[in-house]
């Protein structure tokens, strides 16, 4: 079902903010921050975000990491990303379960390589892993203890283990392969049971997996490049979606989708800045 009927160029970064019980989302290509009631018109590239506190936003730019009021639209610039590289965006992010903030670089081309993703951790970046052609399903282990991420043209979700902090350790092994299939890993969110849901972009569908890797379930959306899951509602078990129009024409491109679901997510991690 359309949850809203803004068609965005390339919707991304659900978020469902659990103090407000409201869901924001992006429209990376037109540089906008959405939710049902109103939008943020940005000058330059944003795609992902968490939440600070009920009225405050921590929000990943081409060039920064931003703390932004909801209440009158101001911005902080906390830190730079990559704002000496012309050729990259920031992309798929997620706060994780120790308060961080992992967010994914990329080329605005998607040139082969350019990104990276990072970790925003108490006034710190750091970069985790490079080079990254397209950063996408960042999202945690209920426990703390896993981050999962993928470079999408590889086909592969990959699994880090987290020390106290939340910082990887060990080297990122293979969790699930998608490699011999036509499906391509878009943005993804881990459910309170550590189900990960990942969007699979071109395939109008977010797909299950169980915390060992195997298939569950699929959800089907009418948008064909579906883009980012996020877990929301008053009871955490509706499934919202977005999805992109770039290269596309038709009337169900680009518009956010809800879903019930016997499943429960994660409310999404506090941001500790």
């Amino acid at each position: 079902m359309i949850f809203d009927d803004t068609q965005c160029t390339l919707g991304e970064g659900p978020l469902w903010h659990p103090l407000r019980g409201e869901l924001f989302w992006f429209d990376i290509l037109g540089k906008r921050l959405h939710s049902k009631a109103r939008q943020w018109q940005f000058d330059e590239y944003v795609s992902a975000a968490g939440w600070v506190d009920a009225d405050t936003l921590l929000i990943a730019s081409q060039t920064a990491l931003i703390r932004f009021d909801l209440r009158d639209g101001s911005q902080t610039r906390l830190c730079d990303l990559e704002a000496d590289n012309p050729v990259t965006r920031s992309n798929d992010g997620r706060a994780d379960p120790q308060g961080g903030f992992w967010i994914g670089t990329m080329g605005i081309d998607a040139q082969d390589g350019a990104g990276a993703i990072y970790r925003y951790y108490k006034g710190e970046l750091r970069q985790l892993f490079a080079p990254i052609s397209i950063s996408n399903a960042i999202c945690f282990a209920p426990d703390g203890q896993t981050a999962y991420f993928a470079d999408t043209p590889k086909q592969k979700i990959m699994r880090v283990g987290l020390d106290a902090d939340g910082w990887p350790q060990g080297e990122p092994v293979v969790h699930i392969d998608l490699s011999d299939t036509d499906l391509r890993p878009d943005g993804a969110v881990v459910d309170a049971q550590g189900n990960l849901w990942n969007a699979q972009w071109g395939a109008s569908r977010v797909a299950g997996y169980r915390p060992d890797g195997t298939f569950i379930e699929s959800f089907d959306f009418k948008a064909k490049q579906t883009s980012c899951p996020a877990f929301g509602g008053d009871d955490l078990g509706t499934l919202f979606c977005t999805s992109a129009a770039t290269g596309l024409d038709g009337p169900d491109e680009g518009k956010t989708y809800f879903t019930t679901t016997s499943y429960k997510g994660q409310a999404e991690h506090q941001v500790i800045l």
